[in-house]
């Protein structure tokens, strides 16, 4: 008895070896299988629908020639079942990626981020116009609006109202979630310009401010003049002088500002023309950005009236009429 029992013990062993070694090579095979580098040299999107399997979404890429053997995926997911919980969304495939990376992701719910930026100095109309080429962003009809009355604005005016910075979302998601982020800055920022002010500042309200801060923000070329331009708003509100900036007259042009402005547009009344009406325009004519907003909380201490471009972006800045004449002859008529 004790011989049939040592004989069936010895004929057993090789065969738990045999065992032991499938074992061993299976799960090297396998661990390869998850290392091997998805095959495209330039990222693609991989849009994963409700109800795709692990097992199913492997044998797609194989499909598109981006994996090879996806039957082993079925042994991998019994060898970790942490790799069936894949979740549903918008995906990007690095050519970086292995196909340990993609499917770690894709179990994470880390889908493609997309990015939105929204630029200072620009109107509703010209941002509307990026917004419609956006990818994979919803977009409505009258989205601004719409973030004004969410937020108990029922004006109908939304220009200058939000807040120009570079935004993230993901795809499908609506352009309404990056406007309430966008104006939410906007009434932040707003609020701490305001609470900050000079207190000889010629303005009576937070929107005033968002009003002269856009008109700072178009006729700026360089950051170092904001506190300029914004003593001389300032200073001519102070004095009961016209604005009289370009700008407000290009805005109220509207489409028909095709990029000059002759005398007979800045002789026509228009609810924007600073030539032709006393005080603000009605509304802010773009976005303006942070550094606008405290730049026209905080005008420089300085006793300038008029300033002229230089055509390099700069200006030349003066006190009395008789030098802007000076300026304006050296600058501007010459070139004409």
């Amino acid at each position: 008895m004790k011989t049939i029992t040592t004989r069936l013990v010895a004929s057993l062993i090789p065969l738990f070896a045999i065992f032991w070694i499938s074992v061993y090579w299976l799960t090297t095979d396998l661990i390869a299988f998850q290392k091997q580098p998805i095959l495209i040299t330039e990222s693609q999107a991989l849009q994963v629908e409700s109800g795709t399997s692990v097992i199913k979404l492997a044998q797609q890429l194989e499909e598109q020639g981006l994996i090879v053997d996806s039957w082993k995926m079925k042994y991998l997911v019994k060898l970790e079942p942490k790799l069936a919980s894949i979740k549903v969304g918008y995906y990007q495939i690095m050519p970086s990626d292995t196909l340990a990376t993609l499917f770690k992701r894709l179990r994470l719910g880390q889908e493609a981020v997309f990015t939105l930026t929204l630029i200072e100095g620009k109107s509703i109309k010209e941002w509307q116009q990026a917004l419609a080429k956006s990818k994979h962003l919803v977009v409505g009809e009258d989205d601004f609006n719409q973030i004004l009355i969410a937020n108990g604005d029922t004006s109908g005016l939304p220009e200058g109202k939000f807040y120009p910075e570079t935004f993230h979302y993901h795809a499908g998601d609506s352009v309404q979630t990056v406007l309430q982020r966008s104006f939410d800055m906007m009434q932040m920022s707003l609020k701490q310009a305001w609470e900050g002010r000079d207190a000889d500042l010629a303005l009576n309200s937070p929107y005033e401010l968002l009003i002269i801060a856009s008109i700072i923000e178009k006729e700026t070329g360089k950051p170092e003049e904001r506190n300029w331009v914004s003593a001389v708003f300032n200073n001519r509100l102070k004095k009961g002088m016209r604005l009289q900036t370009d700008p407000t007259v290009i805005y109220g042009m509207g489409d028909r500002y095709k990029g000059n402005i002759t005398r007979k547009d800045l002789r026509e009344t228009t609810a924007f023309n600073t030539y032709k009406i006393d005080g603000l325009p009605p509304t802010p004519i773009a976005a303006p950005s942070r550094a606008s907003l405290f730049a026209a909380a905080n005008p420089a201490k300085v006793d300038y009236l008029y300033f002229v471009s230089r055509n390099d972006g700069t200006h030349v800045f003066s006190a009395t009429l008789k030098e802007h004449n000076r300026a304006v002859n050296e600058f501007q008529r010459k070139r004409k």
